[in-house]
């Protein structure tokens, strides 16, 4: 079973309960698939719209075919993107489960206020 194929455990926001390790394990690689600016970009790029094509993608960058195609391998690694190769070229979606778990996780209540922590 590869990470995307772990289904994420639902869980309470960070600001409510802190996550067992096994949360921890699962989400850690998504936050870190993000920290690139590059991917972020991509990720932002692709979540703005229902699918986007590789061919859209690699103009809007400075950088080689291959160094795209290896950081939206991590996007698809880290469970955040899905991609559909049709014909040449490679089409790809957000899966949308796990940016509502990531949302979920980074919830915080609108009764918490810095005096509370």
């Amino acid at each position: 079973m590869s990470k995307q194929d772990v289904p994420l455990a639902c869980c309470a926001p960070l600001a409510v309960r802190p996550m067992d390790a096994e949360q921890a394990a699962v989400v850690a690689p998504m936050f870190k698939a993000l920290g690139d600016p590059v991917r972020l970009r991509l990720m932002s790029m692709i979540a703005s719209v229902p699918e986007m094509c590789v061919c859209d993608l690699t103009p809007a960058f400075d950088l080689s075919g291959p160094t795209i195609s290896h950081h939206l391998k991590v996007l698809r690694e880290a469970g955040l993107v899905d991609s559909e190769r049709r014909g040449t070229w490679v089409w790809y979606r957000v899966q949308p489960e796990a940016f509502r778990q990531l949302g979920a996780l980074l919830d915080l209540p609108t009764t918490a206020t810095p005096a509370d922590a």
